[in-house]
């Protein structure tokens, strides 16, 4: 991978120009200022440019501007049939659209030109053996799991460090960026190449890695909103309770407030914050939720201490929140130039959307909870229609199968109106049991999208598309029929 990382930047090295071609999510912009800073330190002009889906129509217009050279960041990898023909490097995740593992044609070096190169990706239709895909560092080339290995913004890092060892400060953005993308969730961890990025950040001063209570807004709710609005873990009897969360901490006899002001998670004393956690786990054994759920009380957490102290840029997760509201709402440079160090008109910018994003969700949820879900046998689903935005849908998927009455043993669909006349937009989530088992939603998004004239694609545990509405009754058949062979394939 290193090898990889190095190939391209002896390629991007080499334009005078770049245009730089990201996502709209934390992973996507973290990836984009990434990459952005990167070509800002070695003085090649450069342009961002944030997309919600890479499609055909958006790659035919970037092959007729000219560009040098486009860098494809968290995207690109789920379209490379379609490259043939623009000048590009990919620094992606998501697993490629086509098949991996045949061996590329016998060329010499000097026979491959200055963009393409070997891959071990080829499409899965083709029998064109001189066919070459546009170089690209992913993950999934050298049989790693993209979920978990390396975000986008880890793939952008790699080419980075390749560039110059002085940009492993970037270590931070890559690891915001794989906090955003949930990749630490399945062990409470970064793990693999993740882990090596992780090392850099600390060895630069950039990051601390802290074993700690895992839920969400450690540097900035107070307390009792840390318990109340938990959704990663269901507190019984806590869990969208206010009074009760403040109650449950002032048994306990632990000063909640300094003056009038509500103290955060960071400003309790170590004892204090032990106490709590303690008293959390036994309240999570008596009630039948088992040692496995006390123990995902705590994991490990990513603070960039270089940020201020009790702000949403210190905590990792925060950080990726505080993104992911800027490009889910049409803002995604506003999260770009936080990234790249604008901590003045950008930043209360991308707080204001922070706090927009937070109603936003509370009101979906309050939709959803109207209109309830539809049950069926391998997903259940709910439709926001016109009053859910289709950029948060997939958020509000997570967090209805994060709740306690709902059935985690098959995954969740949220469908919402979208913003292509005739179409609408399906995220889907599941859980790391379900994947253990065998589930892959971005096959299923994939495989039965295509099926019905959409796109889609994504993760193993969660995944997106764009299909008709009209076909809407047939996808979820589809979908449930696949979903039935990979359970029942892995027993």
């Amino acid at each position: 991978m290193e090898n990889r990382a190095a190939e391209l930047a002896r390629l991007i090295e080499k334009k005078n120009f770049v245009k730089i071609v990201t996502h709209i999510d934390a992973d996507g912009i973290t990836a984009g200022s990434i990459a952005s800073v990167v070509l800002e330190r070695k003085g090649i002009p450069h342009k961002v440019e944030f997309l919600k889906q890479l499609d055909i129509a958006a790659i035919e217009r970037l092959k007729g501007e000219g560009n040098p050279l486009v860098w494809f960041t968290d995207l690109g990898s789920g379209m490379l049939e379609h490259l043939s023909g623009l000048e590009c490097v990919i620094c992606d995740h998501h697993v490629p659209s086509v098949r991996t593992g045949r061996k590329p044609p016998s060329l010499k070096r000097e026979q491959i030109t200055d963009i393409l190169a070997f891959s071990e990706a080829y499409t899965s239709n083709t029998t064109d053996d001189d066919r070459l895909q546009p170089l690209q560092l992913n993950p999934h080339s050298f049989g790693r799991d993209g979920s978990y290995d390396m975000s986008g913004a880890g793939a952008a890092y790699l080419v980075g460090k390749a560039m110059s060892p002085d940009n492993r400060d970037l270590a931070a953005l890559a690891i915001v960026g794989a906090v955003g993308d949930i990749q630490a969730a399945r062990e409470r961890r970064v793990t693999g190449t993740n882990r090596e990025i992780l090392k850099d950040g600390i060895d630069a001063g950039v990051l601390n890695a802290l074993t700690d209570i895992c839920f969400f807004g450690r540097e900035t709710r107070p307390v009792y909103k840390l318990l109340q609005y938990s959704s990663d873990i269901i507190l019984p009897g806590l869990s969208n309770h206010e009074g009760n969360s403040v109650a449950f901490i002032e048994k306990l006899g632990i000063e909640q407030k300094d003056g009038e002001k509500w103290l955060s998670w960071t400003q309790f004393t170590l004892d204090d914050r032990r106490k709590i956690v303690s008293e959390l786990a036994k309240l999570l054994i008596e009630k039948g939720f088992g040692h496995d759920a006390a123990l995902k009380l705590i994991g490990e957490v990513y603070e960039l201490p270089q940020e201020k102290e009790n702000t949403e840029l210190r905590d990792a997760k925060e950080f990726s929140t505080l993104l992911n509201s800027c490009g889910r709402y049409k803002n995604a440079y506003v999260g770009y130039r936080v990234c790249v160090g604008d901590r003045g008109e950008y930043l209360d910018k991308a707080l204001g959307l922070l706090r927009g994003h937070r109603q936003t969700l509370v009101n979906c949820l309050k939709t959803v909870k109207e209109s309830g879900l539809v049950i069926r046998e391998k997903l259940q689903y709910f439709d926001g229609g016109d009053r859910i935005p289709e950029s948060v849908v997939g958020i509000v998927a997570n967090m209805v199968l994060s709740q306690n009455e709902v059935d985690s043993s098959i995954p969740v669909f949220g469908f919402t109106n979208s913003e292509d006349d005739g179409m609408i937009k399906v995220s889907a989530r599941g859980t790391q049991v379900l994947v253990s088992k065998g589930l892959k939603l971005n096959e299923v998004m994939n495989i039965t999208a295509e099926k019905f004239g959409g796109i889609g694609g994504g993760h193993n545990i969660a995944a997106g598309a764009t299909i008709p509405e009209k076909n809407k009754e047939e996808f979820l058949n589809a979908a449930e029929t696949l979903i039935a062979k990979q359970l029942l394939k892995n027993g």
